[in-house]
């Protein structure tokens, strides 16, 4: 079926100074597209953002607190997939990118050469007003991502992303902190096509990221999320690999009591070195048993994203 309606959604939270001004700024309508329309999630904001959201012609979805952004895009899944959208682009409601660039950023979608596409705001460099740390930590969880996935990413961690109905279909997110990691592993796990596009960004020096305020809180919390999707989709990967390490120390421990043995017929004063080697090689072979069971409760989790991607498509059937 064609591309014939896009939503653009907008998580907000106590935006009232800048949601007028993103709004007023977003495409009324886009080539490949017959249809344009403006969600707004408001996410538990004390201030006039939903007032002034709806005043500007926008649907507003508005949580009863301050759930996080992983929350917010479930919503606009749901209303994405409620109103027959074909494809779902999220933007900031902060004004630090720009909407001219979303007939681009779909254009491998409507081209059928994507499933997401995800912004990509290092493509040249460092953006002006960005701290080095935060650029540095930034690569850093892009090449991890892209370790996991066996592709190259240079940004993950970015909210302007397009997505067409396969990919909204397929999504079962479940972190509340952020999702933009999540997105990109469980979709690339599913055989979808994951791309990025560059985009510009031009950040406020006086402005703080909400979601990124503590380099230690977001870290946390966004390995948390990356490694609970490992687990649900490549548990062998970790546990097996962990197992391994561990078999092979114990191997190296006991290997060189031995050699010390055969070389010197004593194993004093080494003696600890065999308790030591064996207390890592039975558990590895703990690990591993625990892989092989975690395997098998993927394969559950595997078969629940097809059902709910088999209900899903009969419920939103367009």
């Amino acid at each position: 079926m064609p591309n014939n309606k896009l939503v653009i959604y907008m998580p907000a939270f106590n935006e009232e100074a800048n949601i007028q001004r993103v709004i007023a700024g977003l495409p009324h309508s886009v080539d490949g597209t017959e249809v344009v329309q403006f969600l707004v999630v408001d996410d538990g904001s004390v201030d006039r953002t939903a007032e002034l959201a709806q005043a500007c012609g926008a649907r507003v979805v508005s949580h009863g607190k301050n759930r996080g952004l992983g929350a917010a895009f479930r919503t606009a899944i749901q209303f994405a997939l409620e109103n027959e959208a074909d494809i779902l682009v999220g933007i900031d409601a902060d004004g630090q990118f720009d909407p001219a660039e979303i007939p681009t950023l779909i254009k491998p979608i409507i081209e059928k050469n994507a499933d997401m596409v995800t912004g990509n705001r290092f493509a040249l460099g460092i953006p002006e007003y960005m701290s080095r740390i935060k650029y540095w930590g930034n690569l850093g969880v892009a090449q991890l991502i892209g370790y996991i996935t066996g592709q190259t990413f240079q940004d993950v961690s970015r909210g302007y992303r397009a997505y067409d109905r396969e990919a909204l279909f397929r999504l079962n997110i479940f972190g509340e902190f952020t999702y933009t990691h999540e997105t990109i592993l469980s979709l690339v796990y599913q055989d979808l096509r994951v791309v990025e596009h560059p985009i510009k960004v031009k950040y406020d020096p006086q402005r703080k990221s909400r979601v990124a305020a503590s380099l230690s809180h977001y870290a946390l919390q966004t390995s948390k999320i990356i490694f609970r999707v490992m687990l649900d989709y490549k548990p062998m990967r970790v546990f097996g690999t962990l197992g391994g390490i561990l078999i092979l120390i114990g191997t190296g421990f006991i290997t060189f009591l031995l050699g010390h043995y055969f070389v010197n017929h004593a194993f004093t004063p080494y003696k600890s070195f065999g308790f030591i080697g064996l207390g890592f090689f039975i558990f590895g072979v703990l690990v591993f048993l625990m892989a092989f069971i975690a395997d098998m409760i993927n394969r559950i989790r595997v078969n629940e994203d097809r059902l709910l991607y088999e209900l899903k498509k009969s419920r939103y059937k367009k």
